[in-house]
């Protein structure tokens, strides 16, 4: 008959692979109990997007039958570990994750990655919101086929939810789709600021916000008004695109936000006849942001006319062709980003315990409530 202290010694001996801690000290072991042999718990990851949650999964039970235990009943759960400070005076206290995708230049198809990022963490059963930031040139309801303006109940605007996806754009409110968005600096930060505070978030592991291109009002608004988990650059392989790219992260560190990662769009190009990859823009341009910046290169995301199909017909390729090469592209850099958005949230709470600091107090968060 194996004891509580067994279990629990056998299951420190499995380390998540991003976070390089045991589980039990994590805290993803809850609700141990041992009856008449039967070993039941519930093992809680950092987020349902990890990349290597199939890999603890296989270590916890191979640490279990280590220690001589037949019967294991092992309930497999997902809690998204908050990356941003929370305050009691938080715009948005049910939002765990703030991640915005920014850009130097326009035309690297930031927006589109945007959009299949958060379908793919969606998928993954992760609570997802999506705000288009760019007023001049909003995109996303025409990616996500949307065209009715959402809403208002209780002075708060409804957001439309696609596959899991909550969505709000500036794209919604004009008249006409050729409508240009002509607003001064003040005007767009405080249309901003409204996506923010006026909008039906509700709870939220991750809003990913698609920053218009440039260092420009709506990047230093949001920077400046909420606390943002990090920041995903994407970029093409061009050096002139890598060249401003690198604009864009001297920015946000200025402003202390933390990078993701770099995302390189139209990487390369698959030949339909012997499958080479051609590379027509260049070759490593991510990449070398990566290198000479130390941040993450979160991955490469292919050229195909399936991409940008899907965008201009409203059917994103990772919900049109979720089996394709590309789409699984997406889904790899979307699960890259959920485990990157765990290591600064383990960061963060190992700070705030060196610190002294209660890393739940101040939280508005209902599972955790000081």
């Amino acid at each position: 008959m194996v004891t509580v202290d067994q279990v629990l010694g056998s299951l420190k001996k499995v380390v998540d692979p991003e976070l390089h801690k045991d589980i039990v000290s994590m805290g993803m072991i809850k609700d141990l109990s041992i009856n008449d042999g039967k070993v039941s718990f519930t093992l809680e990851l950092t987020t349902p997007a990890c990349p290597f949650n199939s890999d603890i999964e296989r270590d916890v039970r191979a640490a279990i039958a280590g220690i001589g235990v037949k019967d294991l009943q092992m309930r497999v759960t997902a809690r998204v570990m908050e990356g941003r400070a929370l305050n009691l005076d938080e715009l948005l206290p049910g939002v765990k994750n703030i991640v915005a995708v920014a850009s130097g230049k326009g035309g690297v198809g930031k927006t589109t990655v945007s959009v299949n990022l958060a379908l793919s963490l969606a998928k993954t059963g992760a609570k997802v919101g999506l705000l288009d930031a760019d007023i001049y040139g909003p995109s996303v309801p025409l990616m996500l086929g949307l065209k009715a303006q959402p809403e208002v109940e209780n002075n708060k605007i409804q957001p439309p939810e696609v596959a899991g996806v909550k969505v709000i754009s500036m794209g919604f409110f004009y008249e006409q789709s050729q409508q240009a968005g002509i607003y001064r600096g003040p005007i767009v930060s405080g249309i901003v600021k409204q996506f923010l505070t006026d909008v039906n978030w509700g709870e939220l592991d991750y809003l990913i916000i698609d920053l218009p291109p440039g260092t420009g009002d709506a990047p230093l608004t949001i920077a400046q008004t909420i606390p943002i988990t990090g920041i995903l650059i994407v970029t093409t392989p061009q050096d002139v695109a890598m060249n401003v790219a690198v604009k864009a992260v001297g920015m946000f560190h200025k402003l202390n936000v933390p990078i993701i990662g770099v995302v390189e769009n139209m990487s390369f190009l698959n030949c339909p006849h012997c499958n080479e990859q051609i590379y027509l823009f260049g070759k490593g341009g991510g990449k070398r942001i990566s290198d000479d910046f130390n941040i993450p290169f979160i991955g490469e995301i292919p050229l195909h006319q399936h991409i940008s199909q899907g965008s201009d017909t409203g059917k994103p390729t990772v919900l049109s062709e979720p089996q394709s090469f590309q789409a699984q592209s997406f889904e790899k850099a979307a699960k890259m980003i959920a485990g990157r958005i765990s290591i600064i949230a383990a960061e963060m709470r190992a700070q705030e315990e060196a610190e002294g600091k209660d890393p739940q107090e101040g939280t508005k968060d209902p599972e955790n409530k000081p």
